[in-house]
């Protein structure tokens, strides 16, 4: 039976482990050159951070994937219908995150766009699939209504998409040191809170240990950073964080939640069709987080800002979650 102690446990378990393992691994990552090229269109504050490693990310997935095994095996009771989707999806999506980091690190290139968007909706269908499958979905909660009829096939449509959206819009936002794990840590926050009251503990004790993982990710990752995240981590924590939300019944509230996410991607899809339309740019640079720093602020200021900014969406969300169940009841 897991319970809010088990929640906390959780999170200083996963965040002792990675503590302990990072400056380890760090040293790993330098000696086998996966240190971050940095693009010369970036800012050219940006510049000094060349050489820095570059796969944080997976030290986070191999940690919340073990200790959930530590826990399968203890108890025989965490791997359910609410856990298998996101921790699939993390391992799949962390897979070719990692593959991605290694090849930019060692020939300047990654994975093809179109390469990525396959094996993301690949695995996004199937998760979508397993979820609608297992809990044989055929409404969507939406907030301040309630429960709203929906074709299965719309569902699967609309949680693919979701899946694919927040990977890459986690990917985007991870430009500037700790932002993107410190808006992720909010965006699981909020949805821990919704899958525990939800009837869900598993699936709250897993977001406990990507929280608490995360969290000492950011020991070493905010600025200076020691290490950057990386595609393995940003997009496996994006498509896990949706699959989340996916299972939990909230989905529509994922574009509030997480919004600084939202911000970022419409920053830089803004900015290509302003460009392309009129021939102007509407920000000095996309994504948001680079115009605010061609304008002046300091990146610690960026990072800060939007963190709060992260905060208190994350807190609305789960306020308009709690309303809708209040009106429901």
């Amino acid at each position: 039976m897991i319970d809010g102690e088990s929640i906390v446990y959780g999170v200083l378990v996963s965040f002792a482990i990675v503590v302990v393992l990072m400056p380890a691994f760090i040293r790993l990552l330098k000696r086998v050159g996966m240190g971050k090229r940095i693009r010369i269109e970036g800012p050219e504050t940006h510049y000094a951070k060349e050489g820095t490693p570059a796969m944080g990310g997976l030290l986070i997935v191999l940690v919340v994937l073990g200790i959930a095994g530590a826990i399968e095996l203890l108890t025989g009771s965490f791997f359910d219908a609410s856990t298998i989707a996101p921790l699939a999806t993390l391992a799949l999506v962390g897979l070719l995150g990692t593959v991605d980091d290694w090849l930019n690190a060692s020939t300047g290139d990654g994975i093809s766009a179109t390469q990525k968007l396959l094996w993301q909706t690949v695995v996004a269908g199937a998760a979508a699939w397993q979820i609608q499958n297992t809990y044989a979905i055929d409404q969507l909660a939406v907030p301040f209504v309630g429960a709203v009829d929906i074709h299965p096939f719309l569902f699967i449509l609309i949680a693919a998409f979701a899946i694919v959206a927040t990977s890459n819009a986690v990917n985007i936002t991870d430009g500037l040191d700790g932002l993107a794990g410190g808006t992720l840590i909010f965006a699981f926050i909020g949805y821990m809170i919704i899958a525990f009251t939800f009837g869900q503990p598993n699936l709250a004790e897993l977001c406990a240990l990507i929280i608490g993982a995360i969290l000492a990710f950011l020991w070493f990752n905010v600025h200076p950073a020691q290490i950057f995240m990386g595609d393995s981590g940003s997009l496996a924590l994006g498509a896990t964080l949706a699959v989340t939300a996916v299972i939990s019944g909230q989905v529509l509230l994922l574009p509030l939640i997480g919004l600084v996410f939202v911000m970022e991607t419409g920053s830089v899809i803004a900015q290509v069709v302003s460009v392309k339309l009129r021939g102007k740019r509407i920000f000095k640079m996309s994504p948001l987080h680079h115009h605010f720093e061609l304008v002046g602020w300091d990146e610690e200021k960026i990072t800060l800002r939007f963190w709060i900014i992260g905060a208190l969406s994350a807190l609305i969300g789960v306020a308009f979650y709690m309303a809708t169940v209040g009106l429901l009841s």
